[in-house]
């Protein structure tokens, strides 16, 4: 059973930012400034610019392929199955940590004004939100909504409220420990922007993800990353040093000094709104990871259970409830820096997902945002993000790579004998090598996700170009010596003798010139009744000489049908002139590495069906 797309740009903003603004802001400052006083503000900052790298090649691979578990989807088609299992295995615990630090956040809220146990709160709340996941994701989506917004509303007048009162001096020293705690603690902060990759695991259930996703993503980390900014500065504007470092609740502390009781409060209720937020999106993300490994036979199939009244994942969303009330009591240092970890590998792995499906000039990879500075950007992020790696603490390394060997166990001895999926990995060693690697799996599973993503209905066009004889002619010839090959490939399908078929093309030809593009022409001739439709698609890279306008002509479309198609031949010739007036069809059939791309060309094109 498959997921239903309901989740639109507000729904995806909301998951993003709700998953990113929490314990991130209301918790994080005060740990962090400890770590390096005033310029904490610079490592929230770079932090962010870090993460915009990975976001936008995430966008850019959800759109490509929208499915649930998303960057565990592509990662496992780009690098493999067992980089990508890992990668799930990861995504999934550092996803469930983060919800597991937003429910320690809200217990602290909850017992400034109850005294109840922590723990005991966490772990109620976090059986409310699988509750919420269970019945439906459009409801944990509108649930979503109503605490992001007014999450943001009681932000922005605390920011409001505090910008005149910042104190310059509480910036002195500004960066006591130096420019390397400003880095290292930029990696602690890092799971502040961890949310903003959630929602590529949701792609599935996105309307229009080529679309949706990335102005989604774009908006929740341009407008979470200036509040971040500007609460972090107001913060450490008004509440003294001794206090800030050693506060778990460092919003609400300056709340307190800036409105007193009322803005202690109305912060206390933004902070539980953000952890809240945060939790609820961490159980709504997390658990498509789950089913994404358990559709490809990396977990048992009954985890990719989609139950028949809701329509989700219940089996995924328990389990993962699971795993977010158990860290509750873990240490929360460790907890954080383990979760920042996984985050940061994931983001590392998005990008390398990227460069080695770009590099690997896979036919079908094809998605409708393209990220930007291409490779300059994605190779600076790399960089940055093994440099803030480098200053994480031991133990947050020592339980990442028992993660990580925990995801590798899981591909070794359960599902690599089930695995029988192919890798963008194997195409560019392919193109490095020159030699067979590859089965066309890859380009086939690509092929149907555009035809789900783009609601392409399959007409009778696609049905006749999926069958039809396609020349792919290695050297320079003529239009007569085509002809005679195009007529001899076509006459056995057609049960029309050759030498009449090629009379015919060679007289369609002298009537009027059939190249309707640069570099592609389109012969089409009428035959007798009852010969079948018949159809053939010719490459030919050097190029076919038709004329003296006309002297390489690299790609061929022949028609012949009888007077009673005539509405199908129009039909065709429609369809063919709307796919060459795609930008990039001409360099997309001149890359096709194969008979089935040069298909693929046509039947993936946008244009209208019948």
């Amino acid at each position: 059973m498959e997921l239903k797309r309901q989740l639109g740009v507000i729904h995806v903003f909301c998951i993003a930012s709700g998953a990113m603004i929490s314990s991130g802001i209301f918790v994080l400052p005060g740990l962090a400034y400890a770590k390096a006083g005033p310029a904490v503000v610079l490592s929230y900052i770079f932090a962010g610019a870090l993460a915009a790298t990975g976001l936008l090649s995430t966008a850019e691979l959800a759109t490509a392929m929208p499915k649930a578990g998303s960057d565990y989807f592509f990662i496992t088609r780009s690098l493999g199955p067992a980089i990508g299992t890992i990668a799930g295995v990861l995504n999934w615990v550092s996803f469930s940590l983060k919800s597991a630090f937003a429910l320690v956040g809200m217990a602290a809220v909850v017992r400034l004004l109850v005294p109840i146990d922590m723990r005991l709160t966490g772990a109620v709340l976090g059986l409310i939100f699988v509750g919420v996941n269970l019945v439906g994701v459009r409801e944990a989506a509108r649930l979503q909504v109503s605490l992001v917004m007014g999450l943001l509303g009681l932000m922005l007048l605390y920011v409001f409220r505090g910008l005149p009162e910042v104190n310059l001096r509480h910036y002195e020293p500004f960066a006591p420990g130096g420019i390397g705690a400003v880095f290292s603690t930029a990696g602690f902060v890092f799971v502040s922007y961890g949310g903003l990759l959630k929602v590529a695991s949701v792609a599935e259930e996105v309307r229009n993800p080529g679309r949706t996703i990335p102005i989604g993503m774009t908006l929740a980390l341009v407008l979470g990353g200036l509040c971040y900014a500007l609460m972090v500065g107001v913060t450490v504007g008004v509440v003294g040093s001794e206090q800030l470092r050693n506060t778990l609740t460092p919003i609400t502390d300056g709340a307190l000094i800036l409105m007193g009781r009322g803005g202690e409060i109305a912060l206390a209720i933004a902070a539980s709104l953000a952890f809240l937020t945060t939790a609820n999106a961490g159980i709504l993300a997390g658990s498509r990871y789950l089913l994404a490994l358990s559709r490809d036979g990396m977990l048992p199939d009954g985890v990719a259970k989609i139950g028949p009244r809701f329509h989700t994942p219940h089996v995924a969303i328990l389990v993962t409830g699971g795993l977010v009330i158990i860290p509750l009591f873990v240490n929360l240092h460790i907890l954080v820096e383990s979760a920042s970890i996984g985050l940061i590998l994931t983001n590392m792995f998005a990008i390398l997902s990227l460069v080695v499906l770009r590099e690997s000039r896979v036919q079908n990879y094809r998605p409708t945002f393209r990220s930007p500075c291409y490779p300059w950007l994605h190779i600076a992020g790399l960089i940055g993000f093994a440099f803030v790696l480098l200053e994480m603490r031991e133990e947050a390394f020592l339980i990442s790579a028992v993660l990580a060997s925990i995801g590798f166990c899981v591909y070794w001895f359960y599902g690599r004998a089930r695995v029988q999926h192919e890798s963008a990995f194997l195409h560019l060693l392919q193109r490095l090598t020159a030699r067979e690697l590859v089965s066309g799996t890859l380009e086939a599973e690509l092929k149907e996700i555009i035809r789900e993503r783009d609601e392409i209905v399959i007409d009778r066009f696609d049905e006749l170009t999926e069958t039809c004889p396609v020349l792919d002619l290695s050297g320079k010839t003529t239009r007569d010596a085509f002809f005679t090959k195009a007529a001899e490939t076509l006459a056995t399908r057609m049960e029309v003798p050759a030498e009449t078929l090629l009379r015919r093309l060679i007289a369609r030809e002298e009537e009027g010139s059939t190249v309707i593009a640069r570099h592609v022409a389109v012969p089409h001739i009428v035959v007798e009744d009852p010969a079948p439709f018949g159809m053939l698609i010719a490459r030919c890279k050097p190029g076919i000489y038709f004329s003296v306008e006309a002297p390489e002509v690299h790609a061929v479309i022949v028609l012949a049908g009888s007077r009673t198609e005539r509405n199908f031949h129009l039909r065709c010739l429609t369809a063919i002139a709307q796919v060459i007036q795609a930008p990039d069809f001409e360099s997309r059939w001149l890359a096709a590495p194969g008979e089935q791309a040069l298909r693929d060309t046509l039947v993936l094109s946008r244009r209208p069906r019948t």
